[in-house]
């Protein structure tokens, strides 16, 4: 609760009420694999991005004006999945995407569960 007794707000929720409503649900999708994949993540806001976090940071997402983009967020995991990232690709780390053409499903689910491990190995070492 908030000091004045309203609930606060979740600020990946407000994140999202800013998007347009077709980036909105492409991201929302998005969302959705992502806590399927690593349920124990938490959601937080990071650069400015909705992010997942577990033992570290494991994916962001976010809306621009023409498209969204996911960010694998490890250099070793996108290069480990970089032949099916190669139609998404435009720069260092960014995979875009629109509505119409999502990436698909199954490749977010790997490497999220791609990040969780690299991530839970980096902090058992």
């Amino acid at each position: 609760m908030s000091p004045r007794g309203a609930p606060k707000t979740n600020p990946v929720d407000d994140y999202l009420a800013r998007v347009p409503p077709k980036s909105r649900a492409a991201l929302q999708r998005i969302r959705k694999i992502v806590r399927a994949a690593a349920p124990n993540a938490e959601e937080v806001i990071s650069y400015k991005l909705p992010a997942f976090r577990q033992n570290g940071m494991l994916v962001y997402y976010g809306a621009f004006a023409d498209h969204c983009s996911f960010f694998v967020g490890s250099a070793l995991v996108r290069h480990r999945f970089a032949a099916e990232l190669k139609p998404f690709e435009s720069g260092k780390g960014t995979c875009r995407f629109t509505p119409d053409r999502p990436i698909p499903a199954a490749l977010v689910t790997r490497i999220v569960k791609a990040r969780l491990a690299e991530n839970a190995s980096r902090r058992s070492k």
